[in-house]
């Protein structure tokens, strides 16, 4: 069998590589994604595209496995960070990652060098049921690293090619797999970046783009002027840090455009409807769920879960109902559903 392994640089990837290359000698081929990012903005901060290819390229070196590298600057720009930007212009939570792994790892790599392959394999934590009828995308053994949120925009032509070596381990086990093995990067810490930001804070790559846009920020329930924001576009529904306001934790509750003005309190407001109830426009299945009740949802990458039904509208969305409040709900995000450990897919929420 024939495989491609998509090679970042981090422990991950490399240890899929490793793991994959005792079995598979000889018929790997490992793939170095470059992004456009990291040349065109890299005075914005620190980006690591160069220890990135540094790392891959020892490790493909004492694997003994080739490694290509993969223009994909203009495919970032078009399918990624075009629709990111515009999100946030509109006052939008956009989830990039999940577009980068639907557009580009497994989309426009795919698309170029995927009929080369039996399968191409990556350093993600989840882990895939294959049958005969279709491929069922399952949580990764580690809870805190599971990664179905960022892959549940595949589809089935997608899924149906993976392969993920370590979905099955937990993260400290794959650390050890790493030392073990002598891996060149087993100590280097892991990534903490945006998929095609690496270490560039976000809100300088935001700035870039859309500049500053000062305007009020008030309390929700008085009205009260307590400081001045940059943009709406700095900040999300629930967001705590960098609001520079005293006398906190405030949390930011609504981000008015018309007013442009951003919207704080001091209270967990826990009786807004919009924070039990939202919408979302469509909803992309992996795989159809056998019912709509008594699924659970989540909002953003993290362990929680939330319970939740599924209700149909008539303009042809969906209307989400949680079991408990979220105050983090915002236009722009990615709601993912699941069912115990299978992740059913997901539905940008409007």
């Amino acid at each position: 069998m024939s495989l491609a392994v998509l090679l970042s640089g981090g422990v991950d990837s490399s240890v899929a590589l490793y793991r994959l290359a005792q079995e598979y000698s000889g018929k790997i081929t490992a793939f170095y994604l470059k992004i456009w990012l990291e040349d065109e903005l890299a005075h914005l901060g620190d980006c690591p595209w160069e220890d990135d290819l540094k790392y891959a390229r020892a490790v493909c070196h004492q694997l003994q496995v080739p490694l290509e590298v993969i223009p994909l600057q203009s495919e970032y720009w078009q399918l990624v960070v075009e629709e990111t930007v515009s999100s946030l212009r509109k006052g939008h939570t956009p989830s990039p990652d999940i577009l980068c792994n639907r557009r580009i790892k497994f989309g426009a790599f795919m698309d170029m060098h995927g009929s080369a392959f039996d399968a191409i394999a990556s350093g993600h934590y989840a882990q895939l049921l294959k049958s005969p009828e279709q491929v069922t995308l399952l949580k990764g053994a580690d809870p805190d690293k599971d990664q179905t949120y960022f892959l549940s925009h595949l589809h089935q032509d997608q899924v149906s090619k993976l392969i993920f070596p370590i979905g099955s381990l937990p993260k400290s086990e794959v650390r050890q797999w790493a030392i073990k093995a002598n891996l060149p990067n087993h100590s280097r810490p892991d990534s903490q970046g945006i998929c095609f930001l690496g270490k560039i804070p976000f809100n300088e790559f935001v700035e870039f783009h859309l500049g500053t846009n000062p305007g009020p920020i008030r309390e929700w329930q008085t009205g009260k002027k307590l400081g001045q924001h940059r943009g709406l576009w700095f900040h999300t529904i629930g967001q705590r840090k960098g609001l520079g306001l005293s006398g906190g934790p405030w949390f930011t509750v609504k981000k008015c455009l018309n007013e442009n003005t951003l919207y704080v309190s001091l209270q967990k407001i826990r009786n807004q409807d919009d924070q039990i109830r939202f919408q979302v426009d469509h909803i992309h299945w992996i795989t159809k769920p056998k019912r709509f009740e008594n699924l659970e949802v989540k909002i953003r990458h993290g362990r929680k879960t939330i319970p939740c039904t599924i209700s149909p509208e008539t303009h042809g969305g969906f209307q989400i109902i949680l079991r408990e409040p979220d105050l983090g709900i915002a236009p722009g995000q990615y709601a993912v559903f699941y069912d115990g450990e299978i992740c059913h897919g997901s539905g940008l929420i409007t």
